[in-house]
């Protein structure tokens, strides 16, 4: 609903259900399409199935006391959604406990309306209420956009991945 004040549409940050599952699966597969168009010999391709298959795999995680799967709502419907989850140790990527923000989709016609960056803040919140001393994500090379949302929020680039086809 738009604001008295201001006209923007309001946007709620909360903790996504079942009901959100289609939406967030067409996201996901958003997301996926967008990696794919950055580098095909890298990423995955979007079939049809992938929205239903992002949703159903995201639906297992919703009960999962370690996850956090959050949605923008705007006007009625929902903007984004992240999915990110508490780890421990991991001697693979040489760190210790974090918080891991594994995706960070909002719809193309809510970006630069502050959508992102509301559930980047409100994830890193919760990742900090569970306990997580840190919080890493990764982010396609070319997603510039991204990465000014990351860096605004206040990340900093530690890796870089590197891929060879064989």
């Amino acid at each position: 609903m738009p604001t008295a004040e201001s006209g923007v549409p309001q946007i709620t940050i909360r903790k996504a259900v079942p009901a959100d599952l289609a939406a967030i699966g067409r996201l996901g597969a958003l997301l996926v399409e967008t990696h794919h168009d950055f580098d095909p010999a890298r990423f995955i391709a979007a079939t049809p199935a992938t929205p239903e298959g992002y949703a159903r795999y995201l639906g297992t995680q919703l009960t999962e006391t370690r996850v956090i799967i959050l949605v923008a709502e705007r006007e009625g419907a929902v903007a984004g959604y992240v999915y990110a989850g508490l780890e421990g140790m991991d001697y693979m990527a040489l760190r210790g406990p974090a918080g891991a923000i594994y995706d960070v989709v909002v719809e193309p016609a809510a970006r630069r309306n502050g959508v992102g960056s509301l559930l980047l803040d409100a994830t890193i919140a919760k990742l900090e209420e569970m306990g997580a001393p840190q919080v890493v994500l990764s982010t396609a090379a070319k997603n510039e956009e991204a990465q000014r949302l990351f860096a605004k929020a206040g990340f900093r680039q530690t890796m870089i991945e590197m891929t060879r086809g064989l």
